[in-house]
């Protein structure tokens, strides 16, 4: 036989209702974005530190005036500008909802971070056959390591720019890959910004020791 339990009139409910807050879509994402950001920023900050200490240790090998060519590095950097600028007017065609436009200078940017990956590995290239590799010295490891991390960035950059192209071309300018858009302009002009302390802190400077 069932029993059946009588529940007083003034007992507690079984189940209560939570005020929850609403959060924007895509906010988590564009935080963990940020820390990611942050990390990086720590990763370049050791990276630059060490060069600090190890660039002017030559160990009787080549110095950076006997290495740099200004000329060709200063086109490496106009070149990774410019594709900082075709970025932004590629978010510009974003905010106008325009398909192909923003298409178009995403595949300029791309073109000119091909560029910029294509002229620093024939300078790796040209310093590996003049004998400047990386365990020839400590300015050269810290050389190479800095100015490589910057260069595998580029790279990682490119293929998800690639990616959201694509995802673009299938899905059209949809929220999610606007916000996709939105993080790849501020890992594209972080390195941008990274590089410009590469370009002065290790080039210009390293001509003047």
């Amino acid at each position: 036989m069932n029993v059946i339990t009588a529940q007083p009139a003034n007992a507690a409910p079984v189940f209560h209702l939570e005020d929850e807050h609403t959060h924007a879509a895509g906010g988590s994402t564009m935080l963990g974005f940020w820390v990611y950001l942050m990390s990086d920023c720590l990763i370049f900050a050791i990276l630059f530190a060490t060069y600090g200490v190890l660039g002017g240790n030559y160990a009787a090998g080549p110095a950076p005036k006997d290495l740099f060519d200004l000329n060709l590095v200063a086109l490496n950097t106009a070149m990774l500008l410019l594709s900082s600028i075709t970025y932004g007017f590629a978010m510009l065609a974003m905010g106008r909802n325009h398909i192909g436009e923003t298409q178009a200078w995403l595949a300029a940017t791309g073109l000119f971070g091909l560029a910029f990956l294509g002229i620093e590995v024939y300078e790796f290239a040209h310093l590996i056959h003049q004998g400047a590799t990386p365990q020839r010295s400590a300015f050269l490891s810290s050389f190479f390591t800095l100015v490589g991390t910057h260069g595998l960035h580029v790279t990682f950059g490119l293929i998800w720019l690639t990616t959201l192209m694509t995802q673009v071309a299938q899905h059209g300018l949809t929220e999610a890959n606007r916000r996709r858009l939105t993080c790849l302009s501020m890992f594209w002009h972080f390195l941008d910004v990274v590089w410009i302390g590469v370009f002065t802190f290790v080039y210009l400077m390293g001509m003047l020791r």
